[in-house]
């Protein structure tokens, strides 16, 4: 038994990855699955679409790599956070489509939540901001819109997730409930610093606590999968969300280190070791990892629209066929033109935490084209970024010494990660893996089994792939992040 299989169950896509014993990739598989948007601002999926994937890709990757169940060693997770599901514990049916951590529907009722004075008491608990990104208030929606939701979970019928929880639940075939600490800090339900769920939080939002999974570190026994799925029982020995995951891929295991992840959305993580700082800038105050019962904790940025501005650019306008060809588009822009895009599709996360406010594009001419709205949008992804780590900066200014590491899809850009030490007037350092939240979910899981190094030694197997380094002038890089505040400013206002 010398693979790992890391499931990497995202937002827009599922894939599942195995691992050799040297920690290099060996095959893979991925499904895109289909987004629902019910109502403006409203983002669901199909949570047997979420499982579905994740059982055809793991058997993909083990095809493609030419190998059996009985070589996998144990199986690491991670996973797109926050977004919620609620299923049967008997028939293991979900019983409304997940709601996405994009969707906006309680937006209405964190202001109320608010205006009643409670976010001091939420943070100083969570670590988290009265906002519709978290699991919480998308739960208490479920059960007050879902018809006996309520009856059927105060009576134990039913059981709550994040996705980890959910692909665990029926991997295992209903045998474990359960999560971790990094899923569990994203629920805005649990007390980062006591451990534990939260009975005041609970009862804020009148959720019954016999719904909550059993919390566990991120490499940890969550199970055994079913038999049948794979030939043979696999242990499931690691697990953490998606951006915690990248983090521990990226190796940022000291306090001050950095990194920024680009899917769908974009998150930085500042590792700030055994200490939750509490943001003076509207930043989260997350768990980065816990092993052997100790958290470590971080400070985080969340941008909802990263590589989802690009998926808009080939679904929404259909100005391009594949991400790729953004990059020749962006080279190809008017320079005597200067596009300020602000992806606000589903309002403005990190630093500014306002959850009604809508896209808006500003410097339009009539010779505005798709080579200048390719630049803008790939341009808006760094300034967002710059956005976080002036606040992280300013919260804890250890962070400027650091480097900042980056991965995701969007960071293949050379465009992209050029434009961002531009703005940024820093370097930005790309590793040779990219796939580092699978890699993270492997180590989790390899380091477990005792298959794979412990955590120094894994941290000198990092390698740098390139290293972008600013080019931009100084006066040039003020005057177009100050277009940008101003762009922002203008979209809050409307």
């Amino acid at each position: 038994m010398t693979h790992i299989l890391a499931i990497d169950q995202g937002t827009t896509s599922t894939r599942a990855i195995l691992f050799g014993a040297d920690m290099a990739p060996v095959a893979s598989a991925q499904e895109e699955f289909k987004q629902h948007f019910p109502q403006s601002g409203w983002v669901e999926h199909e949570a047997s679409d979420l499982w579905s994937t994740t059982a055809s890709t793991c058997r993909g990757a083990i095809e493609k790599a030419g190998i059996s169940a009985k070589d996998i060693m144990a199986i690491g997770i991670t996973n797109q956070r926050e977004t919620t599901v609620i299923w049967d514990r008997k028939t293991g049916k979900a019983i409304h489509r997940a709601i996405v951590w994009q969707d906006r529907r309680t937006s209405e009722l964190c202001q109320t939540l608010k205006a009643a004075g409670h976010e001091e008491m939420v943070t100083e608990r969570t670590g988290l901001l009265l906002d519709p990104y978290f699991s919480a208030t998308k739960l208490k929606w479920l059960l007050d819109n879902v018809k006996g939701a309520r009856t059927r979970a105060e009576s134990g019928e039913l059981a709550f997730g994040t996705i980890d929880s959910w692909v665990i639940w029926n991997l295992t075939g209903g045998t474990s409930h359960v999560t971790d600490a990094t899923n569990a800090a994203r629920t805005m339900l649990y007390d980062i610093r006591k451990g534990r769920w939260s009975k005041t939080m609970c009862d804020l939002l009148d959720i019954p606590m016999n719904l909550l999974p059993e919390v566990k570190d991120s490499a940890a026994d969550f199970g055994v999968t079913r038999a049948d799925l794979f030939g043979r029982e696999i242990p499931i020995l690691g697990v953490a969300g998606d951006q915690q995951a990248a983090t521990v891929g990226q190796a940022c295991f000291e306090p001050g280190m950095l990194k920024s992840t680009y899917g769908t959305g974009c998150f930085a993580l500042l590792n700030t070791g055994d200490t939750p700082v509490t943001s003076k800038n509207r930043l989260l105050t997350t768990i980065a990892y816990q092993l052997d019962g100790k958290p470590t904790y971080a400070l985080e940025g969340s941008i909802f629209v990263a590589g989802a501005v690009v998926q808009w650019l080939r679904d929404g306008l259909k100005i391009i066929r594949d991400a790729k060809e953004t990059q020749p588009l962006a080279d190809n822009a008017d320079k005597g033109q200067d596009v300020v895009l602000v992806p606000a599709f589903t309002g403005l996360g990190a630093p500014y935490w306002n959850a009604e406010c809508r896209g808006a594009v500003y410097g339009l001419t009539r010779s505005t084209g798709p080579e200048e709205m390719a630049k803008a949008a790939l341009e808006s992804v760094g300034f967002q970024t710059r956005d976080l780590l002036e606040a992280m900066h300013a919260d804890w200014p250890n962070a400027e010494e650091a480097a900042l590491r980056v991965d995701g899809g969007m960071s293949a850009s050379d465009w992209a990660m050029q434009f961002l030490s531009d703005i940024l007037g820093a370097p930005v350092d790309r590793p040779e893996v990219l796939e580092t939240t699978a890699l993270g979910a492997a180590w989790l899981a390899g380091q477990r089994a005792g298959v794979y190094p412990a955590m120094d030694e894994f941290a000198a197997t990092w390698a740098l792939e390139r290293k972008f380094e600013p080019t931009l002038d100084e006066a040039l890089r003020t005057q177009r992040y100050a277009r940008w505040g101003r762009a922002v400013q203008a979209t809050l206002s409307v």
